[in-house]
């Protein structure tokens, strides 16, 4: 997602459709009765677990001859036992049945191109004057829009996109992609020794790029995968693609049992850099840059010593019913048949009002009973007594110790780090990751983790929230627990070797 500057007139990044909404403005009921409702569906655990406790304290009071007294009771009460005995057994069996499979993050690698990929900003505006396509005043408008944008010297773009001149054909396109998949997933095979054999699901998502033969259909024949993969290609979803992948394949991992996953997330710039003059379609052109993540998940009880995560929950916002909601990120041609992402003036809106909707929901789910006591109490003073009190929006830093937020842009993790009251410890992996590989669109929350890990800061134990915003509309969230302390020596990905180099001071505006 990127912001969503609009007119030629119009001042940048000032209007208050560039902003999100104040979450503290109006929280519906509805949203939280959904919250509750996911809780209370898989509270079992919480049934039995007071029962369970009474039972095992009755238990640690009795004496060796109480314990006979009870045999001998036992003895003469065999249809009791039998009957008890077949309820217990029957119970267990359908809680064990019923019980969710586990499923584990093994380990995942983010690509890093090659240096030859790098594209400066003054690199960027070079190129995109010599193809001739941009006016005087849109050239200016998008060198405002990289001053302004959060984005460091170090971005990457495909060989497509910076030669001169540009060539974004078919051809190219298949080639960024084979790089980009196959040097992610390379890397991630290498990292958990787990051989292309042993994969039993694939899913691939790209928005943007769903050529035939698809996307997954090259890595099955890459890396000869088995002829009963269970393979998905995702299109059209956007930045929030990820984690919709990441949810799909916590639902096949319940079907499919001992099996891994393999998730690849990415989107494809060469075919879709726009060559027009429309403002609202030139935004993505500055944000937009090369990578993608490969994710390895698995339900196997045996891999969960060597994982680095488990999923606790995902929660999935859609609000495509609302025709504003949908409308507002688009692909579509300009005027002169030119194709390009539009961006309506309402985004920001609409990701503040999916963004408070999936918050709503996921709080009940995790947020310490402190906070959902103050919580409720100010909803319920606000909704049933009709009292004048603005809602408590929950800290959700006592629910998390990590958050990756997608890095859509410089404006989006503003409002969010206001809105949340976040700390710039809190935003650094999500500020660093726009700064140093721009929006990698999808993949970019699994660069932040790379971020957090590489600086050492994942302790057993922790939990990390992703969020990501995505067209139609679409706000996706992912709990993940820590399953050990993360030793960043021991580490591989795109930011070890310049990993001390950062954080680093992002201006407001740094000047071409």
């Amino acid at each position: 997602m990127a912001e969503a500057e609009q007119r030629p007139n119009a001042p940048l990044l000032q209007s208050s459709s560039s902003r999100l909404p104040d979450f503290k403005q109006s929280v519906k009921l509805k949203y939280v009765k959904l919250g509750y409702h996911y809780l209370i569906s898989h509270g079992m655990f919480l049934f039995f677990s007071p029962l369970i406790a009474v039972v095992v304290a009755q238990l640690s009071t009795l004496s060796v001859k109480d314990l006979h007294d009870l045999w001998d009771h036992l003895r003469f009460n065999l249809i009791s036992v039998i009957l008890c005995s077949a309820l217990l057994v029957f119970l267990f069996t359908v809680y064990f049945l019923r019980r969710p499979r586990p499923v584990y993050l093994v380990n995942f690698a983010c690509y890093k191109p090659e240096e030859a990929r790098k594209c400066t900003r003054q690199v960027f505006m070079n190129r995109s004057t010599l193809t001739g396509s941009f006016t005087e005043e849109n050239l200016a408008f998008q060198r405002k829009i990289l001053e302004r944008s959060g984005l460091g010297e170090s971005t990457y773009l495909p060989e497509a996109v910076i030669n001169i001149p540009p060539n974004p054909c078919m051809a190219e396109a298949r080639k960024e992609a084979r790089t980009v998949m196959f040097g992610a997933i390379d890397e991630l095979l290498a990292k958990t020794n787990v051989k292309p054999k042993d994969i039993g699901i694939l899913i691939v998502n790209c928005s943007l790029f769903n050529p035939t033969p698809s996307l997954s259909a090259m890595v099955v024949n890459h890396y000869k995968l088995r002829g009963n993969i269970v393979s998905y290609n995702l299109g059209g979803m956007g930045c929030s693609a990820g984690l919709l992948s990441i949810n799909l394949a916590k639902d096949l991992l319940q079907v499919y049992p001992n099996s891994y996953a393999l998730v690849i997330s990415m989107e494809n710039i060469t075919l879709n850099w726009y060559f027009g003059n429309n403002r609202s379609m030139l935004v993505s052109n500055c944000l937009f840059r090369m990578g993608g993540a490969a994710i390895l998940l698995s339900n196997k009880r045996s891999d969960r010593r060597r994982s680095k995560y488990q999923l606790v929950h995902s929660v999935r916002t859609h609000k495509g019913a609302d025709d504003k909601c949908f409308s507002c990120v688009t692909q579509e041609e300009d005027e002169i048949g030119k194709i390009g992402v539009s961006l309506s003036k309402d985004l920001m809106a609409v990701a503040g009002d999916a963004l408070k909707t999936n918050i709503t929901t996921l709080g009940p789910l995790v947020l310490p009973m402190s906070e959902q006591l103050i919580f409720f109490a100010t909803l319920v003073a606000k909704k049933l007594f009709k009292m004048k009190v603005r809602p408590y929006i929950p800290d959700f830093k006592l629910a998390f110790e990590h958050f990756c937020i997608h890095a859509g842009g410089r404006a989006v993790l503003d409002e969010i780090e206001k809105n949340l009251q976040l700390s710039e410890w809190h935003m650094e992996p999500s500020r660093m990751t726009l700064y140093r590989f721009g929006n990698t669109s999808s993949s970019s929350l699994w660069y932040e983790l790379a971020y957090s890990e590489g600086k050492g800061r994942i302790k057993k134990k922790d939990r990390i929230w992703q969020i990501a915003f995505g067209s139609g509309f679409k706000c996706n969230s992912a709990v993940w627990k820590a399953l050990k302390t993360i030793n960043p020596a021991k580490e591989k990905n795109p930011w070890m070797d310049e990993i001390n180099d950062f954080p680093v001071v992002v201006p407001k505006v740094s000047a071409l």
